[in-house]
């Protein structure tokens, strides 16, 4: 009886469990699809809209996509981006990785300090530090300029990824770097065949954040940069919505959609690396 009592409430205790997981499961994705579903709907709705709102059956057009790339700028502003968000992960990438490598590896002189520095530069707001991005703007011709812009975001995401970096790098065991020594190997190629195919996982992932971060980012470009032909997609959708009088929310609902187009392309592309470099590179004894 005592083993039959205790099973049941065992078994009552697994079922409410799984039902507040489910409940609460359920709310999350409503809270997350709602506003996306509205997004999408206005997006395909013809005319223009004042306000966004939920319509199932409402006619359903392409006319608000075709009208981004022929009656505004948003092809230059998509192809902006673009270039600020690839040549900032390709840079930034490349600094975090071989930056994370080296204070996982090796000991020098300054080491500890530069990593407490890091983390006192992260504690600083960015909207505290907007006056002094845009004096060294004016200083050095970087106003209303996309190199600058790329600057700033690879100087932003280096101190606290290359902390990521450096934990990661820490999880990787030392006894791979004796072993390659003892081989003959050099430092840059276990860097390069040995350690980074472990570490993939975390590339991947700091690539695809720093390939977002333009996209969404509407502060610093929009400080940072004056003229229309020069804007990103961030500073270029808010002009769709910004006069109260005039707000086009289609437009901005189809140019919010296309956004996702190669934020979810490079997502697919790197999702085999988060497991694959889990197990790539490792030795059998």
């Amino acid at each position: 009886m005592k083993t039959a009592k205790k099973y049941k409430t065992q078994k009552n205790q697994r079922f409410w469990t799984k039902f507040w997981t489910y409940l609460f499961l359920l709310f999350i994705s409503a809270v997350i699809l709602y506003p996306l579903l509205i997004t999408v709907t206005s997006a395909f709705k013809a005319g223009n809209l004042m306000a966004f709102r939920l319509e199932l059956n409402a006619n359903w057009t392409l006319d608000s996509f075709k009208r981004l790339f022929t009656d505004t700028m948003y092809g230059q502003w998509y192809l902006n981006t673009l270039v600020v968000a690839i040549t900032s992960m390709l840079v930034q990438v490349a600094a975090i990785t071989l930056a994370g490598y080296a204070y996982s590896r090796y000991r020098f002189a300054g080491r500890k300090q530069t990593l407490k520095f890091f983390l006192l530069v992260q504690m600083v707001p960015t909207t505290a530090a907007l006056t002094a991005f845009y004096v060294m703007a004016l200083l050095i011709g970087g106003l209303d300029q996309h190199w600058f812009l790329i600057l700033v975001y690879i100087g932003g995401g280096i101190p606290m990824n290359t902390w990521l970096m450096k934990g990661y790098f820490d999880t990787v065991p030392l006894d791979l770097d004796e072993s390659a020594r003892l081989d003959g190997a050099g430092h840059f190629r276990i860097f390069w065949q040995i350690i980074l195919p472990l570490v993939r996982p975390m590339i991947a992932v700091q690539a695809l954040w720093a390939f977002m971060n333009p996209f969404g980012e509407y502060m610093l470009a929009r400080f940072l940069l004056r003229s229309q032909k020069n804007y990103t997609v961030a500073i270029g959708l808010q002009t769709f919505i910004s006069n109260p009088k005039n707000q086009q929310v289609t437009l901005f609902a189809a140019g919010a959609i296309l956004i996702a187009v190669p934020i979810c392309i490079l997502f697919f592309y790197l999702q085999k690396s988060f497991v694959t470099g889990l197990t790539a590179g490792g030795t059998k004894g």
